[in-house]
């Protein structure tokens, strides 16, 4: 089974190789074979980028509003149509079953580039009166923006980059992640057909060495990155050695809170979902829950129960609802964290292995884990373990929980579980995090923005405030009678 590309890279509208760059092997995570290989970058190739990006850049920002929203609506459609195409692709580089890729990657991505292919005609600037003279206001591109993946979430972190920064004008070169490259060529190719300039979203493969080379070069504007917290230092690093545009969605561990009188099956529902889809690979996952002590019993009785229920399997088959983690060394960084959980005194109530699945041995699985008698100073309740690892906290009252949840160096996400919405409000206010829930977890619609407080980043993606992030606002004087000057 093979899933190569045309090519590495795709640049100035077309398919691009250069197989003196490092080869980078695509691993299927279910079996671990190889099912295609790409290059690095190379010196050429980072050139050609962003060449062909400056160009586009200027025709794209030339055009309306309203010409650049078409094309990303079209682009929005062809996903739509190409829907099973590109989850097939999604599920190959990433592992996750079918039945998320279906509804959650691509579909996502169209989302977005629909959203803001929408929106795009009414971005504008202001009037300002000024009793005769007047001001007023353009809202204007940055130039060539660089957006760098993470693996968990292929194309529809393209997608959410490329959307709000090309409807504002800007041309952007993407790097992938070297785990999951294939995706983002498809998009590229998506664009162009739609009626995009070539060049206007060029995608070329590479590790940390590409990305810095790229963030370095004074044509790159600004730098969007999606990440961890070492990896987004070492981009704001670089990125401010140039005074360059910023937005950082990094790593959290947020917490998701369960009070006495919420319903039950719910938050339970609420909890798995900020945990085991995925298989717990998304950096807003709600790994800390926080049940109040008085239904904490029941609430681990009834999950332990759903969670055994939960299809591990084939990634191809649609009714399997777990696939593996995206590598092996993955696998050992979470294999690593439960048998600390272990060690430092959680009980395990379910999971913590490896699976036997026929025919899917080289696979990297492992087991939808739960963990209780968690308490705040252990390392699976600090650290962000990106695996399918659940900690169940106790708690007594509001304010105790609160204290606890806002205890952490990360703030991207957090949500609240009661059928009190004076107390959801209340509490979501005081939880230092950039997106919450309350009764829900993890939907992140194309309109609300989506983004982290503290170690967690900065910036926000989607809704109109990903606008913010994409362009700058210029001022205009206008001045209607004679200059008054004392010279």
């Amino acid at each position: 089974m093979r899933v190569e590309p045309a090519a590495s890279h795709f640049i100035a509208g077309h398919p691009v190789e250069d197989t003196d760059g490092k080869p980078i092997d695509v691993i299927y995570p279910a079996t671990g074979e190889t099912v295609a290989t790409v290059h690095a970058a190379t010196a050429d190739i980072i050139e050609q980028a962003l060449a062909s990006a400056v160009d586009a850049q200027t025709k794209w920002a030339a055009l309306s509003p309203t010409e650049r929203g078409r094309v990303l609506r079209r682009a929005a459609d062809i996903i739509r149509t190409r829907n099973r195409e590109l989850s097939e692709l999604e599920t190959h580089d990433t592992g996750k079953p079918l039945q998320e890729t279906l509804v959650a990657d691509a579909m996502s991505g169209a989302d977005a580039l629909e959203y803001f292919g929408g929106i795009v005609p009414a971005m504008g600037g202001e009037t300002v009166e000024l009793g005769g003279d007047f001001a007023y206001t353009r809202r204007e591109p940055l130039g060539v923006c660089l957006g760098i993946g993470a693996w968990n979430y292929p194309i529809q972190i393209a997608c959410w980059k490329a959307a709000p920064a090309l409807a504002c004008g800007n041309a952007m070169i993407f790097k992938p992640s070297e785990v999951t490259p294939l995706s983002a060529l498809k998009l590229a190719e998506i664009l162009v057909e739609a009626g995009a300039p070539a060049g206007l979203f060029n995608v070329i493969q590479g590790h940390g060495d590409v990305g810095a080379a790229l963030t370095a070069d004074p044509r790159i504007a600004k730098v969007s990155l999606t990440g961890s917290v070492p990896t987004g230092r070492k981009v704001y690093a670089a990125a401010a050695d140039g005074l360059r545009h910023v937005t950082l969605e990094l790593g959290g561990k947020s917490p998701l809170i369960v009070f006495e009188d919420a319903d039950i099956e719910n938050a339970i529902g609420g909890a798995m979902l900020g945990n085991f889809y995925s298989t717990g690979q998304i950096c807003s996952n709600g790994t800390r829950v926080f049940v109040h002590r008085s239904i904490r019993e029941r609430f681990v009785e009834r999950l332990v129960v759903r969670t055994r229920a939960i299809v591990i399997g084939d990634p191809m088959d649609e009714t399997v609802q777990m696939g593996p983690l995206v590598s092996a060394a993955q696998r050992e960084k979470v294999l690593g964290y439960i048998e600390t959980g272990r060690k430092e005194g959680a009980k395990l109530e379910i999971g913590g292995g490896i699976p036997a699945i026929q025919g899917f041995e080289n696979g990297f699985f492992i087991e939808p884990t739960v963990f209780t008698n968690v308490r705040d100073d252990m390392t699976i309740a600090r650290e962000e373990i990106f695996g399918p690892v659940m900690s169940v906290l106790d708690f007594d009252d509001e304010d105790e929980v609160i204290t606890r949840a806002n205890a952490t160096q990360f703030g991207l996400a957090a949500g609240v579980f009661t059928s009190d919405l004076a107390r959801a409000h209340r509490t979501i206010a005081r939880l230092q995090a950039g997106t919450c829930w309350i009764n829900s977890y993890n939907l992140t619609p194309a309109g609300m923005p989506f983004g982290g407080a503290k170690a967690s980043g900065f910036g926000r993606e989607n809704a109109a405030a990903a606008i913010e992030n994409y362009s700058q606002i210029k001022s205009v004087y206008v001045g209607l009678g004679p200059v008054e000057s004392p010279y």
